[in-house]
């Protein structure tokens, strides 16, 4: 249970994340500062997931629909039944949200202020599923969540109406934030209302569409339209697929059309349950040592694949104003399994007609979503609307390899962002090199570095909801909202450098944009070694020396702290960038930033 209102920070290892005060990383940089906290942020004893920096509210939308493409992935078997099936598929979407969202009056209050559960629905399932996912007792884990998360919300407000106005000029502050109640004038000689890039977020083992909802809703708050998975692979812990009683979404149809096998058991019901599924050879093939079940994750980024192609579909369909026929064929509708009371009331979808880019879309996956995006940059003449992707802590074991004379390489510009503890694990780090190195030998901009004191969930919510698991179990040493906010800067900045023009021209996260250039840094020449975890803590926890002293003697702490800024500097590692400015002059879809430091525009109300 959260300790962080009982104790105080020297001892939690870092400040309570919910204040933006100088904590003890490198260089002691704040995180942004975040809206005033409501009563339920308030209630002592409980995690709670901070409001996002930028200058735009957050709404959130969830969908199901049955897949137009239905069928099964591999021989692999489960309970006799094919264990990997597209049936249909499952996002929730963040976007800006407009104007004074909490307080408009268009709308009424019950579907505009509803704000869903970070615990996917329903909770007690979700949890049962990560007790089989954790190998722990299921009443263990029921407990667990419902005394830290059960009734933690998501910041971000369930069918908001989408926003139409552009957000003020000015960098993000680390002290106070009202540029989310404040309008901005239009450009000069651009449309009126603006028109949001599109990002397609892939989650890891053990994720869902929620898992991930402070870089997803960071991201939609400074201008994305952000569509989230929840993979039906067996990579999370538990999901559900809803079938209607007829037509398409129906059991029937599916297995004919898509030569689907249900069991039995499920038959009985209008929905099926994919639990996580574990490598039948080796549970642990995840873990360094261990040797990877190619089969299962080929099998399963194919159907991942799949899913992204399906959920690019409905874009489409939302984009050209056709949002009513989605909505139509949505199964996430009350009483159905894991619907919310709202479903898809209230939103306005000839709001959404034209309002963002189906061209110019970024790939985006952590850890094995990771692996997902490689896949996808890499079948370019299949995802030819993909111009970029992101990778976030990389899961390269199963990375399918790849020749020189391959012609699926990766051709489009790449980030890659490490946690320190996934650098210390050399076999993984030897393929993300190999990653960012690969789109820089096709002629394309790419960068791979590191957060300093970061672990593998830093870049999910985990780490945020349980800080001071994260720092007495794993060893982190950063604020988890400072990793947060290090991971969408760096992202921000990769973006502003290289998304196509026609995608680019105007956006409003370019008017956010901080002047601090993350990806301008000297490269290292060696790895660091200062936190490097003896062999069987490999990609698990970071070490860290006398850490009892340095924790609880604030002197001791202070000088720690300063040592570390002297050896190192900074609060990222850059491993990898392009040789010279000559790589984004090749890249003929890329572009340089629009506003240089000289004469970028200054913050005005």
């Amino acid at each position: 249970m959260p300790t962080e209102s009982i104790f105080p920070d020297f001892v939690l290892g870092h400040p309570r994340h919910h204040k933006t005060r100088p904590q003890g990383v490198p260089q002691r940089q704040n995180p942004k500062a975040r809206p005033p906290k409501g009563l339920r942020d308030k209630v002592p004893l409980y995690g709670k997931l901070p409001h996002y920096a930028g200058p735009y509210e957050v709404g959130v939308i969830d969908i199901e629909v049955p897949a137009n493409n239905p069928r099964t992935f591999s021989r692999i078997k489960r309970h006799g039944v094919p264990a990997l099936a597209l049936e249909t598929v499952l996002m929730t979407i963040y976007y800006p949200a407009h104007l004074n969202v909490k307080y408009n009056l268009d709308t009424p209050a019950t579907l505009q202020r509803f704000r869903p559960t970070w615990l996917t629905r329903p909770r007690d399932q979700t949890s049962r599923g990560y007790a089989r996912f954790a190998d722990l007792p299921e009443h263990l884990m029921m407990a667990f969540f419902f005394c830290t998360t059960w009734y933690t919300k998501i910041p971000a407000y369930k069918n908001a109406k989408l926003a139409d106005h552009w957000p003020p000029y000015g960098e993000a502050s680390t002290h106070q934030r009202e540029a989310v109640d404040q309008e901005g004038k239009p450009p000069a000689q651009g449309p009126q209302k603006p028109k949001f890039p599109l990002i397609i977020f892939s989650h890891g083992l053990g994720g869902t569409r929620t898992c991930y909802s402070s870089v997803c809703g960071e991201f939609a708050s400074h201008g994305f339209v952000v569509v989230a998975l929840e993979h039906r692979d067996g990579s999370g812990p538990r999901t559900h697929i809803n079938h209607s009683e007829a037509g398409p979404g129906s059991r029937h149809c599916t297995e004919i059309n898509g030569n689907i096998e249900h069991k039995k058991r499920d038959t009985k019901r209008p929905y099926d349950t994919v639990d996580f599924i574990f490598a039948k050879g080796d549970k642990y093939d995840t873990s360094p040592g261990h040797k990877v079940d190619h089969e299962l994750r080929n099998a399963q980024v194919d159907l991942r694949l799949a899913e992204i192609d399906e959920a690019y579909q409905v874009m489409q369909e939302i984009c050209a104003g056709e949002g009513e026929k989605v909505a139509a064929r949505n199964l996430r509708v009350k009483p159905a399994i894991g619907a919310s009371r709202v479903g898809l009331d209230g939103i306005e979808w000839s709001s959404w007609q034209d309002r963002f880019f189906t061209e110019g879309v970024t790939m985006v996956g952590h850890s094995f979503g990771a692996t997902t995006t490689v896949e996808v940059l890499r079948q370019k003449h299949r995802y030819k609307y993909i111009t970029q992707g992101i990778i976030y802590d990389i899961w390269g074991m199963p990375v399918r390899p790849t020749a020189e004379e391959r012609a699926s390489r990766i051709r489009v510009p790449l980030l890659g962002i490490n946690s320190e503890a996934f650098m210390y694990w050399p076999d993984n780090f030897e393929v993300a090199k190999a990653v960012t190195m690969e789109a820089l030998e096709t002629g394309h901009p790419a960068w791979l570095l590191t957060v300093r004191g970061t672990v593998h969930i830093s870049q999910s919510d985990f780490c945020i909801l349980y800080p001071q698991l994260a720092s007495y179990l794993m060893k982190t040493t950063i604020d988890p909202v400072r990793a947060i906010d290090l991971n969408i800067d760096a992202s921000l900045e990769f973006l502003a450098r290289v998304m196509p023009r026609e995608v680019q021209y105007e956006q409003p996260f370019l008017r956010r944009m901080s002047n601090k250039k993350l990806l301008d840094v000297p490269p290292l020449d060696n790895l660091p070694t200062e936190h490097r975890p003896n062999k069987k803590w490999t990609a698990v926890r970071l070490r860290v020396e006398h850490e009892a002293r340095k924790r609880l003697t604030p002197g001791t702490r202070k000088r720690y702290w300063e040592k570390l800024q002297r050896s190192g500097g900074g609060e990222i590692w850059l491993h990898i960038n392009p040789d010279s400015t000559s790589e984004l002059e090749k890249c003929e879809t890329c572009r340089i930033p629009r506003w240089t430091d000289v004469d970028r525009p200054k913050s005005r109300k």
